[in-house]
């Protein structure tokens, strides 16, 4: 099966063997160029569902919405090559018709989602852990790059390593790399059975316990501390997702619950604090921190609502081996983690071979990059 564009684009001309370079992909391009000839700061936009992570940035606003639909859809093969514009309600529904979904669950956080937002943030869902990132989904890119010049990196398979990094760079670059105008990515089949249920025990109890699961072979695919309950989803084989569910004599739950935690709209995520996320190893202890805090990704990433300053928050990160980003807009003027001075010189000479003159999203994720 093979899915068109539902829009009418026009396209350009092109050479033998490659895709047709769309209308909307070359007025992408023709406004990158004029940025480039007059210095002209870009403020990459996508849905919008997302502006408020990272830091405020200045422009004139490049527009991708415009430039969506499927290219290209082979359910036997896994694998879907969409526009950046597409929204991700379209891309999920389409999926699911032929029983398949995003490994990495990434949340929407918002109706106008799209594909390149989701592959530019990089955040993925409670599947994370067992599945896979955003990053590890991506086969293949196209980019506009701050040369003016609009290519290719990767492909369609996934023997297919050519230009395979580069690709996976831009999952989490916020747009400060390049403008994504395609993305192709492997996807994987839904589960054909699933239960999801809830215990009762504190966070220290849960932490031991997803600690001890994590080195067995068990059909957990999403694990979340909440309010002194243990929620979990298994997926898999009739037989392995039943036994482990029985041995574990829970309550069942609405399956809705993995797509309001995805989305952040449970009722802890209301609280008016400040909003933390701490990326954490699996296996790290619990955190004495103020506040109140959510546990997802098995134990690998704590929500944290607190008004604790950003300093305390961060050491306490680095101190278990991670790392702290504030979701609260306003809060901080570095919402992402401090780099050390190696990263940010190794950041800093991509941007310069990418984005020399550095007018993509200047500044979304630290000042001086």
């Amino acid at each position: 099966m093979s899915a068109a564009n539902p829009q009418t684009d026009q396209q350009t001309h092109h050479r033998p063997g490659e895709r047709p370079v769309s209308q909307t992909e070359a007025a992408l391009l023709e406004q990158v160029c004029e940025a480039l000839h007059e210095a002209t700061p870009l403020q990459i936009q996508g849905g919008n569902s997302k502006h408020f992570l990272g830091r405020k940035t200045q422009g004139e606003v490049l527009d991708i919405t415009a430039h969506q639909g499927v290219v290209s859809y082979d359910p036997t093969e896994l694998v879907i090559t969409v526009r950046a514009g597409t929204s991700m309600q379209q891309l999920e529904t389409l999926l699911a018709e032929q029983g398949q979904i995003l490994g990495c669950e990434p949340p929407h956080l918002g109706d106008n989602a799209t594909v390149g937002g989701m592959v530019a943030t990089g955040l993925s869902g409670p599947r994370r852990p067992w599945s896979g990132s955003v990053r590890d989904f991506v086969l293949g890119t196209k980019v506009i790059t701050g040369h003016g010049k609009l290519l290719r990196f990767g492909g369609e398979v996934m023997k297919n390593v050519a230009g395979y990094d580069l690709s996976r760079l831009m999952a989490g670059s916020f747009g400060c790399l390049g403008i994504l105008t395609e993305v192709s990515m492997k996807v994987l089949p839904k589960p054909r059975n699933e239960y999801h249920l809830s215990i009762p025990c504190n966070q220290a109890e849960a932490l031991q316990k997803l600690s001890l699961w994590g080195q067995q072979p068990l059909p957990i695919t999403a694990a979340c501390h909440y309010q002194e309950q243990l929620y979990l989803r298994l997926e898999g084989g009739e037989a392995s997702v039943k036994n482990f569910a029985d041995s574990l004599q829970g309550q069942e739950i609405d399956p809705e619950f993995w797509t309001q935690l995805r989305e952040q709209q449970l009722a802890f995520f209301q609280d008016s604090r400040p909003l933390w996320r701490l990326s954490l190893p699996a296996n790290a202890p619990q955190l004495n921190l103020e506040g109140d805090s959510l546990i997802d990704w098995g134990g690998a990433q704590r929500w944290l609502k607190t008004d604790q300053p950003e300093a305390a928050l961060r050491e306490a990160a680095e101190n278990a081996g991670g790392h702290a980003t504030c979701y609260t807009p306003d809060i901080t003027d570095q919402p992402l983690h401090p780099l050390q001075p190696l990263l940010i010189r190794y950041h800093q000479q991509l941007k310069a071979q990418l984005d020399p003159k550095g007018i993509f999203n200047p500044g979304r994720m630290y000042s001086d990059y």
